[in-house]
Formats: structure tokens, sequence, C-alpha cells
């Protein structure tokens, strides 16, 4: 009996120094981390990210975990909820940021942030009561898309970084007109119906103009100029876009506007869908966004422009032995490789001019000294500023936007109303 027991407790003793050294050694083995991404088959940077980080960290693993592109945020608030998120995940844009922040949603990142190099932009976004929340990888601007095979057609002469919105709408119709004499349907312009297309560049170019202010007296001259080029024709008017649910990489890719405002991230699309004949192949430019005035406009000045950088941020539940692991990719995503990476792909990085080299050689891409300053040469404003009340208020706007641009109220009486909303159900709370 002694013996047995003896044998047995032997038994018990070396099934559990197995079990513990295999634990051991699954702790000090490769280190998988969970990422997400959208729309996989056709936004390579998540793909390309997790390549060049595991390049430089073979012994982690990225494995991205695809969310739906519309709804990314309210899966991603979800996932989070239940314990299901990835560990890192993409801050989209500024406007849910304070959601997660407020919420406890993401660990602070205050260590890798003090290690980046000054050329980040979008960085100070992230940053609430002292601390850093998210890293960008990306900082888009908004910019000018020009047709440049359209305006030799029409015979107007190309865009010279100097534009304002009036040379901008008066240019529109111009080039309805004459391409119209030449035989061609495209219109002058499109401007896609995102509420950005006019708010942010009236936010962001506006002096004064405050989101949290509940004075929305700013958007005015932007909605003015929306609907001129409506009625004039320059442009697609809001129904028919919202019907038919024009996209706007078909609208400049297959040659249906020869302008288009729209953010950096497009040239990525338009090099990629031109490559594969998704897109029509002609020769494009990029120009400055149309400034609200003639003194900040010009190559000797710094055109301002909107956009939200576009971040990570680490789920705060992650388990312990995979933090540093997960600060290092955040790390990483910021960096000067990462940016050149991003650039071969034409994506726009954070460090923007760490990537200008690298952007301009890709095939099909523009060479013209314009471009070329209007990719590294702007000031950036963000869309949505960081504050509890922002996304309430963006919801609002965007009842305006649609309100406007459609038709169903006048512009005074749109503010009004979303003036009136803004005290009585976000600001007085």
């Amino acid at each position: 009996m002694k013996r047995s027991l003896a044998a047995l407790t032997a038994l018990l003793l070396a099934l559990s120094a197995s079990a513990c050294s295999g634990d051991d050694a699954e702790e000090s083995g490769p280190v998988t981390l969970t990422l997400a991404g959208w729309s996989l088959a056709t936004t390579p940077e998540f793909k390309t990210l997790a390549d060049g980080f595991r390049a430089a960290h073979p012994d982690i693993a990225v494995e991205l975990k695809e969310y739906d592109a519309a709804n990314y945020d309210t899966q991603m608030i979800a996932d989070l909820a239940a314990g299901k998120a990835p560990d890192i995940y993409v801050q989209k844009n500024l406007k849910n940021f304070y959601t997660y922040q407020n919420g406890k949603q993401l660990l602070d990142v205050s260590d890798v942030a003090g290690k980046l190099g000054s050329g980040v932009g979008g960085l100070s976004s992230y940053q609430v009561d002292g601390k850093t929340w998210a890293i960008p990888y990306r900082q888009d601007s908004w910019v000018l898309f020009y047709n440049k095979a359209l305006f030799d057609k029409a015979g107007v002469k190309h865009p010279d970084g100097s534009w304002t919105w009036d040379d901008y709408a008066t240019v529109a119709k111009e080039l309805t007109t004459k391409l119209k004499a030449a035989g061609d349907k495209a219109l002058g312009t499109y401007q896609h119906t995102w509420q950005s297309t006019s708010q942010g560049f009236a936010l962001g170019q506006t002096a004064g103009a405050d989101l949290q202010s509940g004075d929305f007296g700013f958007l005015k001259p932007y909605y003015e100029k929306a609907l001129d080029l409506q009625a004039a024709g320059a442009q697609v008017s809001f129904g028919d876009a919202t019907t038919n649910s024009l996209t706007y990489q078909a609208q400049f890719g297959k040659q249906s506007a020869a302008m288009m405002p729209m953010g950096t991230w497009y040239i990525a699309t338009l090099l990629s869908q031109q490559a594969k004949g998704d897109a029509d192949t002609f020769a494009w430019g990029i120009a400055p966004a149309p400034q609200a005035t003639k003194s900040t406009t010009g190559t000797a000045a710094t055109p301002v422009t909107f956009a939200d950088p576009t971040g990570l941020g680490i789920n705060p539940k992650i388990s312990e032995s995979k933090i540093e692991a997960a600060k290092s990719f955040l790390a990483y995503a910021a960096s000067a490789d990462a940016a050149k990476a991003l650039a071969g792909i034409g994506v726009t990085p954070a460090d923007t001019a760490t990537a200008a080299d690298t952007i301009f050689t890709l095939k099909g891409a523009p060479t013209d000294d314009l471009s070329k300053f209007t990719f590294t040469t702007h000031d950036t404003k963000p869309e949505n500023p960081v504050s509890k009340y922002t996304a309430p208020l963006q919801n609002i706007l965007k009842d305006l936007h649609t309100a406007v641009l459609s038709g169903s109220k006048p512009i005074d009486a749109a503010i009004t109303e979303a003036q009136d909303r803004a005290k009585n159900e976000v600001l007085s709370k």
C-alpha cells in the first residue's frame, strides 16, 4: 500500500512538473496579437502594418479581425462591452474617441508617445488629462483631386494652388459648359454626400468657429456654394447622389467629374483601381483645398484644410503578457519604416514628410510640383475636436446637412433648428 501510494505521489508530481513545464513554455513562446481592421480585401494598410511589424519582430504574430467599415464603431463598442474586442483596435476618426477614452476602453500609451519624433502628425488629438491614449499611424488631409485630361479637353487652366471657393465654383461651371460643348458628359466637380464635404472645411477654415459654441452660422457660406453648384448643374444633386448610391470613387475614377474634394486616402484607392482597370486611366493631380480667402492660399502660405488622424489604441483588457508587444506595435505603426511601407501602397502616414519621396514614385502617381507641395504642406484641423459633446453635435449637424442639400429646409431655418437642438439636447445636459 505504501509502495502504491508512493508511486501514485511520484506520478502526480511528474504530471504536475510536466504541466508547469508546458505552461512556462507557452508563456515564453511566441506572442500573438489581434488587430482590428475593415474591408481587408480592399484596404491593405492593416496587413502592410502587420507584415512589416512581424518582419522586425519575428516572435510576435499579428492576426487581423475584420469589421464592417460602415458600422465599425457600433460593432467595436459592442465587442468591448462583451469582452470580445481585439488587443489593438483602430480609432477610425475622432468622433467617438471620447466615448472610448472616457469609458476606460483604452490603455495609457504615454510612454510610446514620448519616444515618437516631432514629424508624427495628429498625436495631440489623442491627449487627455496629460496622458496619451492612442497613437496615430495615418494623418490624411482633404485636398482637391483634378483630372488633367478633362481640364485639357475643356481648355481650362489647371489649378495653381491659389484658389478660393469662389474660384473653384467658377471653374466647376466653366468645365461643365466646355466639356458639354466638346461632347463629354462629365460635370465640373463632385462633392460627396458626407457632411464633411461642407462642414469640415467650414469648421477648419473659419476663424473663431467652434463646434461646442452651439453657433453654426459659420456653415452658411459653404452651403450657399454647394447649393449654387447643384443649381448650376456643375455638381450632381444631393437627391440623385443618395438615391442612386453614387460612390466618389466611381464619380472621379470613371471620369464623371473633373474635380473632387476628397481626403488623401483616395490616392491609394485611385492608384489601385487604375492598375486593376476598375478606374479609367488618365492623368490626374492634387491641389490644395480651396480656401476661404486669398490670404490663406498660394505656395507661400500654408493651406488650411481638415481631417482627423487615424490611430491605434490598446484594449485595456489585454493580458499582461501582451502589453509590451502591443506597445511595440503602436511604436512601429508611427515609425519612419511604417510610414514608408504605408506610402508604398499609397496610404498617407502620420509622418507625411518621410513618405513623400515614396508615394510619388508609385506607378500612376502625379509628379508635378503642385501635387508634391499639396501632399506635404497643409495646416490640417481636426474634423471632430475631442469633447463629450462632439458625437451628439455631429449627429445634429448631419441632419442639418441632409435638410439643406436635399432642399427640404432653407439654410437659415436649418441652422436655427440645429442651434436650438444643440442647446436643448446636448449643451444644456
